[in-house]
């Protein structure tokens, strides 16, 4: 286990154990009955436990036309006779995608939105000393209303994150502020030498005219370095807030994965002196900024983006993840020396972002605003209700993932069109909606029009989509184009957003340059080996391209997908679907990104049956020197490229069964990889 998962659960702990003095959480996952809307009759329940999505079957086995319309969840809880007094409220962390929450039959509230967190409060609508049916009518149909309308990977409905009963005391930190910690640290001026912080604490009262006192105490590990009590007052907006400045000196700074290190800060309501209300949040404190030539740069170094793209779903599971599911995704990308993230195509888990600012790896998060890309249909609708959702999940995003120090990026929009309704008026002011909301941070969108279109003036830095040589054409073709859009638009902040190629593990072949269909049934894995060796070799080359976010980290459910080796599947994950097997591609990233743990790997292992006996080895390894045994016998050693890639182009095989050892010597260091192929000639 990886030591920033060890600080993440000491964290967490530590974070329960706070609260429970003043503030209570109770999970509600276990036990809810389900049925489908159009199963009235009384014995059509089943019993559930979340997080639960009723399209991990039908969605995953590639039927196009999977279950998108009304689930039903209910569930009894025990409200207290102790509890009076106390103000009760229900905390969804994700319901895809609409949501009708009712107590005791009476209705509670809406949300509209499948990927970010909403609490209702229910305070008043309880029977104390008994128990209370909650009922939470889900919708995953198609809502014209509600983002996003089309997409390239399933829309699971269900309650599919995690439910919480949230109790605290009459004045509180406020939940119901779109859900966030109530807590937002604004971090105005940081620098090696000095970090300036504004802390805004939103509260909710009750009614009763009771002074309240805000201590915030900022804890550098056990040593208490910040500490400033302010009088509650009211805002412009009405609501009760109080903002304390404060400031530190030297600063200890997040600095990704070279030391991904936060403070704690631990925000106290007093009444009359005595503790009512804990909220504890993490401050990670760093400076960056993206210079159209030389690409990001964190507290003032240069910093080149290795990124992935993530879909947050599984076999069996579908979205309905747990922690341990995030985990080990996580630390898959830290094998591969992964530094940043491209959170596609909406908010994701929040135990997801706080592993990875535990891990130092950057975050570029986004609205589900999707585009049709290659296919029919539209992303955008210039309606009322559209353009409010729209709003409404940006705040969302904003709000409740303020402080986590590993998002450097608000995404806008992936794969818009502008026929039509043009999203080009709308972009702006939810560009201009962001930078209200957040000034601290850089807009960014992943765009796949022309070079000179208006939709990709409009954010702070552009990123484009590009696929040359898996959709036609070949890898050289990204390097023309980078340095084109480099050339005509030198003030663009240019990043590559998705880059990518379909591989399926049962699929292998000897030709590397063949041409392969890619909406085919044929998917051999060293086309994709071979695309991301092209591909990265462009990128690496390029400073001016602040950061690019291969496709995909994992393969992920596509329900209207008919290509690879089954359908339902997009497989231009560079590890499988299960999580089993790391391809070939995998251990390419990990030679170049990865230079802490010596290794090496012999590519096309899987190529198994071979029918010819002259061939090309290939190895990737991070070590400066690799020996090639084939059956016994030593062909040689080789240093790599520049791109940690050992090739011996004039191997022989024998007729049947042939050992392939490599080793890979660093000083007195050794590491072996072997495989067997079989040839038949």
């Amino acid at each position: 286990m990886k030591k920033w998962f060890y600080v993440y659960i000491i964290f967490m702990m530590f974070r329960v154990d706070l609260s429970f003095a003043s503030r209570r959480e109770i999970l509600l996952n276990d036990n809810w009955s389900f049925r489908f809307a159009y199963q009235v009759q009384k014995n059509s329940r089943r019993r559930v436990n979340l997080p639960h999505t009723w399209n991990a079957q039908d969605a995953l086995s590639g039927k196009q036309d999977y279950y998108r319309g009304t689930g039903i969840y209910e569930k009894h809880i025990y409200i207290s006779s102790d509890w009076r007094g106390k103000r009760l409220f229900l905390r969804f962390e994700g319901v895809n995608t609409v949501a009708h929450v009712f107590v005791n039959d009476s209705y509670t509230g809406e949300h509209r939105g499948g990927y970010g967190a909403f609490v209702f409060e229910i305070t008043d609508a309880v029977e104390y000393g008994a128990n209370n049916q909650l009922t939470v009518r889900v919708s995953n149909a198609l809502d014209l209303g509600v983002m996003p309308l089309v997409g390239d990977f399933n829309i699971y409905g269900g309650i599919y994150r995690d439910v919480y009963l949230l109790m605290t005391e009459e004045a509180c930190i406020s939940p119901l502020d779109y859900a966030s910690s109530g807590v937002y640290l604004a971090q105005r001026n940081v620098t090696k030498e000095n970090a300036e912080v504004e802390a805004t604490v939103m509260l909710s009262d009750s009614g009763k005219d009771k002074p309240i006192d805000v201590c915030l105490r900022i804890w550098d590990e056990d040593r208490l370095i910040v500490e400033e009590i302010v009088p509650a007052s009211d805002s412009v907006s009405g609501n009760i807030s109080a903002v304390v400045a404060f400031s530190i000196r030297k600063p200890h700074l997040w600095n990704g994965r070279k030391d991904p290190f936060m403070y704690k800060a631990e925000v106290t309501l007093l009444s009359a002196g005595e503790e009512i209300d804990r909220v504890i949040q993490p401050l990670g404190l760093r400076f960056y900024h993206v210079d159209a030539e030389k690409g990001f740069f964190l507290n003032g170094e240069h910093l080149k983006l290795r990124g992935v793209c993530r879909h947050q779903d599984r076999p069996e599971t579908g979205a309905a993840l747990r922690p341990e599911h995030h985990k080990e995704d996580v630390d898959m990308m830290l094998e591969m020396g992964v530094n940043a993230i491209r959170l596609s195509h909406y908010p994701q888990a929040e135990c997801f972002h706080e592993m990875l600012d535990n891990a130092g790896i950057i975050a570029w998060a986004e609205i589900p605003f999707v585009g049709p890309g290659g296919y029919m249909d539209r992303g955008f609708v210039n309606s009322p209700s559209f353009r409010e959702n729209g709003r409404e999940q940006l705040k969302e995003l904003i709000r409740q993932h303020y402080n986590h120090p590993s998002i450097c990026f608000w995404g806008l929009f992936n794969e818009l069109k502008t026929h039509g309704d043009n999203p080009v008026e709308y972009v702006t002011g939810l560009n201009e909606l962001a930078h209200s909301e957040d000034p601290t941070r850089m807009t960014t969108s992943a765009s796949f029009l022309e070079d000179g279109n208006d939709l990709n003036k409009i954010t702070d830095l552009i990123a484009w989509n590009k696929y040359y040589g898996w959709y036609g054409g070949s890898p050289e073709g990204l390097a023309y184009w980078a340095d084109k859009v480099h050339r005509d638009f030198p003030q663009y902040k240019t990043g590559i957003s998705e880059y990518g190629a379909g591989a399926s593990i049962y699929h292998q072949q000897e030709d590397t340059l063949a041409t392969i269909d890619a909406s085919g049934w044929w998917h051999p894995e060293n086309i994709q080996t071979f695309y991301h060796i092209e591909n990265w070799k462009i990128i690496a080359e390029r400073e001016y391209i602040w950061g690019s976010f291969l496709w995909n980290m994992f393969d992920f459910g596509a329900a209207h997908r008919t290509e690879g080796d089954r359908p339902g599947i997009n497989d231009k994950g560079i590890v499988t679907f299960d999580r089993k097997v790391k391809k070939d591609a995998f251990y390419f990233y990990k030679a170049n990104w990865n230079r802490e743990e010596p290794f090496v790997y012999i590519a096309d292992r899987r190529h198994t049956e071979r029918t010819s006996g002259n061939t090309v080895i290939t190895v990737f390894s991070n070590m400066p020197e690799v020996e090639l045994f084939v059956n016994g016998k030593s062909l040689g050693r080789k240093r790599p490229d520049g791109y940690a890639v050992f090739t011996w182009e004039d191997a022989c095989l024998k007729k049947g069964n042939n050992l392939i050892v490599v080793n890979g010597y660093e000083k007195k260091l050794v590491k072996a990889d072997r495989v067997e192929w079989n040839v038949r000639l």
